[in-house]
């Protein structure tokens, strides 16, 4: 049975998770937004890619952070609202690496992600490098990809002193890049896109 939505209405987190119809939602300040039809082969089999990789990073970091794959609740309190009532932004990043791991509960995450990674798609190109870009930069989330799989290149944004992002660097598919939230460690783009 599907969910009545009010497109005139805003609503919280505590709403968000009644809605047990089987299809993923975001909201935006309240407002709902139903993801797109599932992703193409190719953006899963990148995702699985970069969540090997950061694994693999992870591990060697002693297992500091964790990293989450969509679907995956990432609340976004604005003045740092811990009820499910006072929430109206959650997200669905296609993935997310948490490094403090008191924002993790057993419904995902609770505050901003040290780093997210959104696939581009045909559907969500606009949506990941205007909204999602502005709303990750509002929330602090320090590290910022947006990846084009079939440019085989990546964008790469960071937060400045001024909780701005800067501009964008952009990786192709023979370059190494460097992930900031784990300083030092790169991958190599050839890696990821040869096999995603």
């Amino acid at each position: 049975m599907g969910v009545a939505l009010d497109i005139n209405k805003r609503y919280s987190y505590a709403d968000y998770q009644n809605w047990m119809d089987g299809k993923v939602y975001e909201l935006f300040d309240g407002i709902v937004k139903m993801m797109s039809p599932a992703p193409r082969a190719r953006h899963q089999e990148l995702i699985y890619e970069f969540c090997g990789e950061f694994r693999r990073i992870i591990k060697n970091h002693k297992g500091k952070c964790k990293v989450y794959p969509a679907p995956f609740d990432v609340r976004l309190p604005k003045n740092g609202e811990k009820e499910d009532k006072d929430i109206y932004t959650v997200v669905q990043p296609d993935l997310c690496v948490v490094c403090d791991l008191s924002k993790i509960d057993e419904r995902g995450c609770l505050g901003a992600p040290d780093m997210i990674i959104e696939v581009q798609s045909f559907a969500t190109a606009k949506h990941d490098l205007n909204e999602k870009f502005r709303l990750y930069e509002c929330a602090g989330v320090r590290e910022y990809w947006v990846v084009f799989p079939y440019e085989n290149a990546i964008l790469k944004f960071l937060i400045g002193e001024d909780g701005k992002y800067g501009e964008a660097e952009r990786f192709e598919f023979d370059a190494e890049i460097e992930i900031s939230t784990f300083a030092g460690e790169k991958i190599k783009l050839k890696d990821i896109f040869d096999n995603g």
